[in-house]
């Protein structure tokens, strides 16, 4: 069964972009789910984003598990009546550790021809200044 047929047969699938299907079939492809290194732990509102992951893996795609350390800097834009509280880079980074021990009980980081990685987006946005992110 392939990654779209398993999605489907688990009721996980509404509907698809045209060619997907097709796509994944050529070969391995990557894909990402992504989480909040805003706390220590997961929680069970990543469960769907994990398994997605892990399905997606046993087809023989990429996964990549993407923790948001850029983003979790700048606070909780959601709208809710207080913000979050903001945490520095070493405390976000030790969060991401967590989330990699945790994530490793589902997914396989070494020993397959697609193993799964875990980025943070903070590698590529740390050292972004402000203009720069406005001008180009």
């Amino acid at each position: 069964m392939d990654f779209i047929e398993e999605l489907s047969w688990r009721g996980l699938i509404h509907q698809t972009t045209p060619g997907v299907k097709e796509h994944l079939a050529k070969g391995m492809a990557v894909g990402y789910g992504g989480f909040d290194p805003t706390a220590p732990s997961l929680q069970i509102g990543n469960l769907v984003a994990i398994m997605m992951l892990v399905h997606f893996q046993r087809a023989g795609h990429k996964p990549i598990a993407l923790v948001g350390g850029a983003t979790a800097m700048i606070g909780d834009p959601s709208g809710k009546s207080a913000e979050r509280n903001l945490l520095g880079i070493d405390e976000i980074r030790n969060n991401e550790a967590k989330i990699r021990a945790q994530l490793e009980y589902f997914l396989q980081f070494d020993g397959v021809p697609n193993p799964a990685e875990i980025v943070n987006n903070h590698d590529w946005f740390g050292g972004m200044a402000l203009l720069d992110f406005l001008r180009d």
